[in-house]
């Protein structure tokens, strides 16, 4: 490289003992053996930069792994013989203060002294045959090979008459369940969720039904009730709906409340200036059973007009809890009719109209004889019947877990009830809101037609009905 009056002027400013300059130093006599073959090649190249005249003179210290920092012996060779120094393409200068940089590569630079890869191909390894006693060879013998051949035709009819078995099975069954002879398996669908519980959902059901009936109420407690009447009763559980309602509670504290007051009436003789003690001290406990954060007595106290202390109320729950030994294992009907809603398509106006229709046994006595699930079922039947959704199907059966013939007696009791005059205001005007989508009015709409049609004019008499129909 030609040295110039610019490179002579810095080299000539710079110190002569300064750490940081370059390690060579240049004299006159090399000057002066440079400056005729610079001539020429300063016509042929421009002049090249500081940076570049730093990377020739000294020796970069090579950084770790740095392939692009070394330098190659012919180009040291070559600065030390006179000659210009040869820079590779891709090749960058590092700095002379002591920095490395990192080479920055176009496309189609590479690192020096780097040529095209060749292409490794996998050594293939070959398995050497292996003889002996515990040796396992896959030869076979042609003996064996024919036979086999031979045995192939029969396995594919065999296997050509098992599809056309199956296919015939399957055509079959999906007959029967669109037919509706068959019912839908729509527990398989929740397998993946174990929240569901689907693979235990059956035995759970079953064992609610079998607990119904070890905790239904005595039918005909009134007898030994010398105060109390159904009337009275009914009161009494219509004004817990106005507060279930007011102090918005789950609908199971409502039902569980209610069998707590039918089961402790079975077994105690209550005075009737006690029977409201009986109702709010139900409702207090069912809400610490059902709810997550239950209202404090206090607020029990305030509904009650104060007729009753907190030391009343507590007093009493601990005398109604010991009365029926402390079970709370109550099968809710919520439970039956969500699962059958399941078979509904979990329909949001048939399970409205089905829990309007299921508190009704809450209310009239005459529902106190029959299963939760059997409640439910019914229920379900006539919203259904009222909405016009379709027939009472297999799957619709197999969920609820009654027939039509099952469901009759309890179906004609909430028709009964729905033609008859409104005695119940609270609970008439809880369900004729918005929020419930005015299930009230339209299913005493309904029954005001149809009322002819499913009850007999000799219905006047409906509990005699109940115990005929029973026995």
């Amino acid at each position: 490289m030609p040295m110039t009056r610019t490179s002579l002027r810095t080299r000539g400013a710079m110190n002569e003992n300064d750490e940081n300059g370059p390690a060579a130093r240049v004299t006159r006599a090399k000057v002066a053996a440079l400056s005729t073959e610079g001539a020429v090649d300063a016509v042929k190249k421009p002049m090249q930069t500081k940076r570049a005249t730093a990377a020739t003179t000294r020796a970069p210290r090579p950084a770790l792994g740095d392939v692009s920092n070394f330098k190659n012996d012919g180009d040291a060779a070559a600065t030390k013989g006179g000659k210009k120094a040869s820079t590779v393409k891709g090749q960058v200068a590092t700095k002379p203060q002591g920095g490395v940089q990192k080479p920055t590569r176009n496309k189609d630079s590479r690192a020096p002294n780097s040529g095209p890869r060749p292409a490794t191909k996998k050594p293939e390894v070959k398995q050497r045959p292996v003889s002996g006693p515990g040796a396992i060879t896959n030869h076979k013998r042609p003996s064996d090979k024919k036979a086999e051949a031979q045995e192939e035709p029969p396995l594919k009819k065999q296997n050509s008459r098992l599809k056309v078995e199956k296919d015939t099975t399957i055509k079959e069954v999906e007959e029967e369940v669109l037919s509706g002879e068959k019912p839908l398996d729509l527990d398989t669908e929740d397998l993946d969720d174990p929240l569901m519980a689907a693979e235990y959902v059956v035995e759970i059901f079953d064992y609610l039904k079998d607990l119904e009936l070890v905790t239904l109420p005595n039918p005909e407690y009134i007898d030994h009730q010398p105060d109390l009447e159904w009337k009275m009763r009914g009161i009494l559980v219509d004004w817990l709906i106005e507060v279930h309602t007011r102090f918005r509670l789950l609908p199971e504290t409502l039902f569980l409340a209610v069998n707590i007051i039918d089961r402790f009436l079975s077994a105690e003789v209550v005075a009737l200036d006690r029977l409201q003690l009986v109702g709010v001290t139900a409702m207090f406990i069912a809400s610490k059973y059902e709810e997550v954060l239950s209202p404090h007595v206090a607020n029990f106290s305030h509904v009650a007009d104060e007729t009753f202390s907190d030391k009343e109320i507590l007093d009493a729950e601990r005398h109604v809890l010991a009365t029926l030994e402390y079970n709370m294992s109550f099968p809710n009907p919520m439970n039956f009719l969500r699962r059958i809603s399941k078979a509904d398509n979990y329909d949001i106006q048939t399970r409205t109209l089905g829990k309007y229709l299921m508190e009704i046994s809450l209310l009239d006595h005459r529902f106190m004889g029959f299963p939760q699930s059997q409640i439910a079922a019914a229920s379900m039947y006539l919203a259904r019947l009222i909405l016009e959704r379709g027939p009472w199907d297999a799957t619709l059966s197999h969920y609820a877990g009654y027939t039509e013939e099952e469901i009759d007696p309890v179906f004609r009791l909430m028709i009964d009830y729905l033609h008859r005059p409104v005695s119940h205001e609270a609970f008439f005007k809880k369900y004729a809101s918005k929020k419930f989508l005015k299930a009230s009015i339209l299913t005493r709409q309904w029954a005001k037609k149809y009322h002819s049609m499913y009850i007999d004019s000799s219905l006047s008499e409906p509990y005699t009905y109940i115990k005929d129909s029973e026995q």
